[in-house]
Protein backbone atom coordinates (compact mmCIF):
# COMPACT_ATOMS: atom_id res chain seq x y z
CA UNK A 1 0.00 0.00 0.00
CA UNK A 2 1.11 3.33 -0.68
CA UNK A 3 1.58 5.77 1.93
CA UNK A 4 3.13 9.72 1.68
CA UNK A 5 3.69 10.68 4.98
CA UNK A 6 4.69 14.55 5.59
CA UNK A 7 6.10 15.86 8.97
CA UNK A 8 8.00 19.23 9.55
CA UNK A 9 4.57 21.61 9.94
CA UNK A 10 3.98 23.90 12.75
CA UNK A 11 3.54 27.25 13.93
CA UNK A 12 6.18 30.08 13.00
CA UNK A 13 7.02 33.81 13.06
CA UNK A 14 6.80 35.85 10.03
CA UNK A 15 10.57 35.53 8.56
CA UNK A 16 11.17 32.58 9.86
CA UNK A 17 11.54 29.33 8.70
CA UNK A 18 10.36 25.09 8.60
CA UNK A 19 11.18 22.19 6.67
CA UNK A 20 8.70 19.78 5.68
CA UNK A 21 9.75 16.08 4.53
CA UNK A 22 7.26 13.22 2.81
CA UNK A 23 8.58 10.25 3.36
CA UNK A 24 6.86 7.56 1.06
CA UNK A 25 6.62 3.84 0.55
CA UNK A 26 4.68 1.05 -1.09
CA UNK A 27 6.24 2.44 -4.50
CA UNK A 28 9.35 2.54 -6.67
CA UNK A 29 10.12 5.70 -5.06
CA UNK A 30 12.41 7.20 -8.19
CA UNK A 31 9.63 6.73 -10.88
CA UNK A 32 7.73 9.07 -9.66
CA UNK A 33 7.27 12.92 -10.13
CA UNK A 34 7.05 15.00 -6.67
CA UNK A 35 5.97 18.17 -5.57
CA UNK A 36 3.94 20.05 -2.89
CA UNK A 37 0.75 21.61 -3.44
CA UNK A 38 -1.15 23.99 -0.17
CA UNK A 39 -4.60 24.56 0.64
CA UNK A 40 -5.56 27.32 2.19
CA UNK A 41 -9.08 27.89 4.70
CA UNK A 42 -11.54 28.87 1.69
CA UNK A 43 -8.75 28.70 -1.13
CA UNK A 44 -8.05 25.79 -3.90
CA UNK A 45 -5.00 23.42 -3.51
CA UNK A 46 -2.30 25.33 -5.43
CA UNK A 47 1.05 23.52 -6.71
CA UNK A 48 4.02 25.04 -4.22
CA UNK A 49 6.87 23.40 -6.12
CA UNK A 50 7.37 20.20 -8.29
CA UNK A 51 10.11 18.28 -9.59
CA UNK A 52 10.06 16.12 -12.63
CA UNK A 53 12.71 14.70 -15.13
CA UNK A 54 14.82 17.33 -13.69
CA UNK A 55 12.88 20.01 -13.75
CA UNK A 56 11.91 22.19 -10.86
CA UNK A 57 9.00 24.35 -11.02
CA UNK A 58 7.79 26.96 -8.02
CA UNK A 59 4.84 29.56 -7.92
CA UNK A 60 5.32 32.80 -8.55
CA UNK A 61 4.71 33.53 -4.41
CA UNK A 62 7.77 31.54 -3.26
CA UNK A 63 10.34 31.56 -5.83
CA UNK A 64 13.42 32.54 -4.10
CA UNK A 65 12.11 31.26 -0.85
CA UNK A 66 11.01 27.94 -1.01
CA UNK A 67 13.50 24.94 -2.16
CA UNK A 68 12.41 21.63 -3.39
CA UNK A 69 14.62 18.41 -3.15
CA UNK A 70 14.27 14.91 -3.33
CA UNK A 71 16.45 11.80 -1.66
CA UNK A 72 15.51 8.70 -3.44
CA UNK A 73 17.52 6.22 -1.30
CA UNK A 74 15.72 7.22 1.58
CA UNK A 75 12.48 7.96 -0.29
CA UNK A 76 11.65 11.32 0.39
CA UNK A 77 10.92 14.95 -0.93
CA UNK A 78 11.72 18.04 1.46
CA UNK A 79 10.64 21.42 1.07
CA UNK A 80 12.41 24.59 2.76
CA UNK A 81 10.71 26.97 3.56
CA UNK A 82 12.41 30.73 4.60
CA UNK A 83 11.44 34.25 4.66
CA UNK A 84 7.79 32.56 5.73
CA UNK A 85 4.90 35.37 5.38
CA UNK A 86 1.21 34.97 6.82
CA UNK A 87 -0.05 34.24 3.39
CA UNK A 88 2.19 30.98 3.48
CA UNK A 89 -0.17 29.52 6.35
CA UNK A 90 -1.75 26.50 4.66
CA UNK A 91 -2.15 22.78 4.75
CA UNK A 92 1.12 21.51 2.90
CA UNK A 93 0.34 18.23 0.96
CA UNK A 94 3.07 15.95 -0.42
CA UNK A 95 2.56 14.41 -3.98
CA UNK A 96 3.97 11.82 -6.38
CA UNK A 97 2.63 10.96 -9.50
CA UNK A 98 3.57 9.55 -12.82
CA UNK A 99 1.37 8.31 -16.11
CA UNK A 100 0.35 4.59 -16.18
CA UNK A 101 0.08 3.30 -19.65
CA UNK A 102 -1.20 7.31 -20.44
CA UNK A 103 -3.57 6.83 -17.43
CA UNK A 104 -2.37 9.75 -14.23
CA UNK A 105 -1.43 7.57 -11.30
CA UNK A 106 -1.64 10.35 -8.31
CA UNK A 107 -1.14 9.57 -4.54
CA UNK A 108 -1.28 12.11 -1.54
CA UNK A 109 -0.38 12.50 1.63
CA UNK A 110 -2.42 13.57 4.87
CA UNK A 111 -1.34 16.88 4.62
CA UNK A 112 0.74 19.15 7.49
CA UNK A 113 -0.09 22.05 8.82
CA UNK A 114 2.08 25.37 8.32
CA UNK A 115 0.58 28.62 10.51
CA UNK A 116 2.83 31.77 10.05
CA UNK A 117 2.45 34.65 12.16
CA UNK A 118 2.68 38.02 11.73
Amino acid sequence: QVQLVESGGGLVQAGGSLRLSCAASGLNFGLYDVGWYRQAPGKQRELVAATAGGTTTYADSVKGRFTISRLNAKYTVYLQMNSLKPEDTAVYYCHAGRPVFGVPVDYWGQGTQVTVSS
